[in-house]
């Protein structure tokens, strides 16, 4: 059941071709589980791993730009060394000596910043580099995706993932990653640093690692289930914003605008508690970091101060180690106050890896000895079928059915009685549970299903067409992948190759598209956008009607295909498939029974299975299920 028949106001989710008479959705995996933090994180990290060379170049340049860093308060120190001590001699200052120590310090300096821009510049390379992988793979992963798969998710939470998600990814790898590589080296070559002065004193200093370590484990982990929510309800609201969009017409209609801005308002909400928590909680890392690294400045200054009165260190030393306290405890502070964006990226990649991670359609099988079909004549038989949605519940059973080539068999029956399920199947948008179904005597999952869609033409009561112009949309179903890509980057304006405009006109007329589409300013060259505004209903179903006849398919699917026509126009195109459905198997599917009357075979379905079937005049003479529908529809059209 919809949100909006629950009485949330949410418009009902429009869904693809083969959901029309789906049963229940596929579990939905929880959005809101645990986040393996290491895990994800180590594969977030390995989506970088082609970019080699560049972060070879990365590591490189930082550990060199980290080097002339950690050498500058050493410098620093010999300068201060040079004073104290010249102005304890006769001798006085050397100044020439403290100069040269202070030059090279800015040398150090600048050298250091000029590798660290070196460094962001390489790392801003991987980080989108791998971002637009991450994205690609994503888009691919789509369209191996199952149609059940797709079912079972709410759009707009797909459109989330591969969107939202996978920016929020880039945005922390874009923030965190070259700045944790220098943070790190950082940590080495200072501890090294401070090792070297005094590893009495590098002892204090690291006493307060564990507690600092401990202190940001037990606020991170209190923060990750927000943030794993935080983006688990980003979703749910986009998809709730996507479907508000789309069936805004419905909205406004059954006058569920406050309901629906009140279930706006409610995630709304639910969106701001998770994002605050885990904002909030992740933001006591970096203050406690500090109030710990401010106790290890104590420590060592006490520490230090004996030392230099019991004759063992300088002051010089000192000072360059209180430096490189500041700059050891610096990247850990850094690393804390960057506690709340990596985890909340992790919690993207985690979303982005499920979907990466999702059971694919099987692979086609090998091809069999004669299993390619030499010439495609569109014989289909349905043998001990069986099908269900889910295992519990039993949808298709024991069903056969042959059809022969050139035969146009209309199904007729009440709503969920399966005659959109049995497409599905023959298309394989879902494979059967039990039995098999032949095409031209070959099972068809032993064919790939690109070779079997190939031959079959589909039109729907639901339109769909994409931004392009008409005549694009007209031609689609015989254009190649790469001509559909070569008109969608001219922005939708030129033709598709391969198909002249004689026959788009063609195929236009006898769908009785031509007149309407002559009407529009530009003709056959207005484009519209992938809802086609400004288009009516029936006008968007003659274009698909169009883009069937162009397409010249072996097998024909019409599923209410002149629902929203006028009652002319059907007639006229009444007549125009009948041409069409010439030489052709034809699967019919329909409700106004008045359209199937020159039906070769009406197959009656009822819970699945076909409980009558026959012609018109056969069926009527029965007086079954099918007079009792024929009655009910003439009773109400008088």
């Amino acid at each position: 059941m919809s949100d909006a028949q629950r009485g949330k106001g949410r418009a009902p989710q429009r869904r693809g071709p083969a959901a029309q008479q789906r049963g229940p959705g596929v579990a939905t995996p929880s959005l809101e589980r645990s986040l393996d933090f290491g895990a994800s994180g180590l594969r977030l990290l390995r989506t970088m791993a082609p970019e080699r060379p560049r972060l070879i170049g990365v590591l490189a340049a930082a550990a060199a730009s980290v080097a002339l860093a950690v050498l500058s308060p050493l410098l620093l120190g010999r300068a201060t060394d040079l004073v104290v001590s010249g102005a304890a001699t006769p001798a006085g200052v050397d100044f020439r000596a403290v100069g040269e120590t202070l030059a090279l310090a800015f040398a150090a300096v600048v050298g250091s910043a000029a590798l660290n821009w070196l460094q962001q510049r390489l790392a801003t390379t991987v980080v989108q580099r791998a971002g637009h992988r991450l994205r690609a793979e994503a888009q691919a992963k789509l369209a191996r995706l199952p149609l059940s798969y797709v079912d079972g998710q709410p759009r707009g939470e797909l459109l989330s993932r591969t969107t939202n998600d996978i920016d929020n990814i880039v945005q922390t790898l874009q923030q965190a990653f070259g700045q944790m590589v220098r943070a790190l080296l950082t940590l080495v070559g200072v501890l090294v640093m401070m090792c070297w002065i005094s590893p009495l004193l590098a002892l204090v200093a690291l006493a307060t690692v564990p507690v600092s370590l401990l202190v940001a484990a037990r606020i991170g982990k209190r923060a990750q289930p927000q943030f794993v929510k935080q983006w688990a309800v980003t979703g749910r609201l986009n998809s709730h914003v996507e479907e508000m969009i789309t069936g805004h017409a419905e909205v406004v209609v059954f006058g569920r605008r406050d309901a629906a801005v009140a279930r706006f308002d409610e995630l709304g909400e639910e969106l701001y508690g998770a994002s605050f928590r885990a904002q909030f909680i992740s933001g006591f890392i970096q203050p406690a970091l500090t109030f710990v690294g401010n106790l290890n400045y104590v420590l060592i200054a006490v520490v230090g101060g004996l030392r230099v009165a019991s004759g063992t260190l300088s002051v010089g030393d000192v000072q360059a180690f209180i430096q490189y306290s500041y700059e050891f405890n610096g990247p850990i502070n850094q690393i804390a106050a960057m506690a709340n964006l990596l985890q909340s990226g992790v919690a993207s990649a985690e979303r982005v890896f499920d979907l990466l991670d999702a059971e694919e359609e099987p692979p086609a099988p090998a091809a069999a000895p004669g299993s390619r079909r030499e010439q495609a004549v569109g014989r289909v038989s349905f043998e001990k079928v069986s099908f269900r949605y889910e295992p519990e519940k039993p949808l298709v059973e024991d069903l056969s059915l042959t059809v022969e080539p050139g035969q146009t068999v209309a199904i007729v029956g009440p709503t969920g009685a399966g005659k959109t399920t049995l497409v599905n199947l023959l298309m394989r948008f879902y494979d059967v549970t039990g039995g098999r179904i032949t095409l031209d005597g070959v099972d068809i999952s032993a064919m790939s299903r690109e070779e079997l869609r190939s031959g079959i033409g589909m039109v729907l009561q639901d339109t769909w067409l994409f931004g392009g112009t008409i005549a694009d949309n007209i031609a689609y179903g015989v254009q190649s992948e790469g001509a559909a890509r070569s008109a969608s980057d001219k922005g939708g304006g030129g033709r598709r190759e391969g198909v002249s405009r004689e026959r788009i006109v063609e195929a236009a007329m006898a769908s009785h598209a031509d007149r309407f589409i002559r009407t529009l300013p530009d003709g056959y060259d207005t484009v519209l956008d992938e809802d086609g505004v400004g288009l009516s209903a029936g006008e968007k179903q003659l274009i698909t009607i169009a883009r069937a006849f162009l397409s010249e398919p072996v097998i024909l699917v019409l599923d209410e295909a002149t629902s929203s026509v006028d009652t002319r126009t059907e007639v006229l195109i009444q007549k125009a498939m009948s041409s069409l459905r010439e030489g052709r198997t034809s699967f019919v599917i329909a409700h106004r029974l008045s359209t199937i009357r020159d039906a070769d075979v009406i197959l009656v379905m009822e819970n699945g299975s076909i409980v009558e079937q026959g012609t018109h005049d056969e069926l009527l003479a029965t007086g079954g299920t099918y007079a009792r529908l024929h009655a009910a529809q003439f009773a109400a059209a008088a």
